[in-house]
C-alpha cells in the first residue's frame, strides 16, 4: 500500500506501517509522518489522545485534521504507544478500525469486459 504496510483484522484495516526516507528528488520532509496510522475516525480522537499524548493527524494528507492519526517514530514514547496500540487492536477496541469502502472498476476494466477482453 504505497510503499507502507496495511494491517487487518478482518474485514478492517486497524494500522499501517510507515517507514518511508527522505532519499528521493522531493524536497519535503518525507519522515514527519513515520510511524504507525491508526485507522480511526475524528469523533475518537479526543479519547484516543489519553492512551496517546503525541498521536496527531498525518501530515502528508493534506488537511488540518483528518480521521487516520499518526503515532509518530520520532515521538520519545512511541514503542510504548505503538505497543499500546497493538493491545486495543487485539482487544477489538471500536475506536480503532475501518472498512474500506469498495472500489469501483476502472472505466478501462469495463470496456475490456464488455469487450470480452478479461
Amino acid at each position: 500500500m504505497f510503499g507502507c504496510l496495511a494491517i487487518y483484522v478482518e474485514d478492517k484495516i486497524v494500522l499501517i506501517l510507515r517507514n518511508k526516507d527522505n532519499n528521493n528528488e522531493d524536497k519535503r520532509d518525507q519522515t514527519a509522518d513515520n510511524g504507525v496510522w491508526l485507522a480511526t475516525t475524528e469523533q475518537h480522537h479526543q479519547s484516543l489522545r489519553r492512551d496517546f499524548p503525541n498521536m496527531r493527524s498525518i501530515q502528508v494528507l493534506g488537511k488540518k485534521v483528518t480521521g487516520w492519526q499518526v503515532l509518530p517514530a520520532a515521538a520519545s514514547d512511541f514503542e510504548q504507544a505503538a505497543l499500546r496500540a497493538c493491545e486495543l487492536v487485539l482487544a477489538r477496541d471500536p475506536r480503532i478500525g475501518k472498512v474500506p469502502k469498495a472500489r469501483r472498476a476502472s472505466r478501462l476494466t469495463g470496456r475490456k469486459r464488455a469487450k470480452g477482453e478479461l
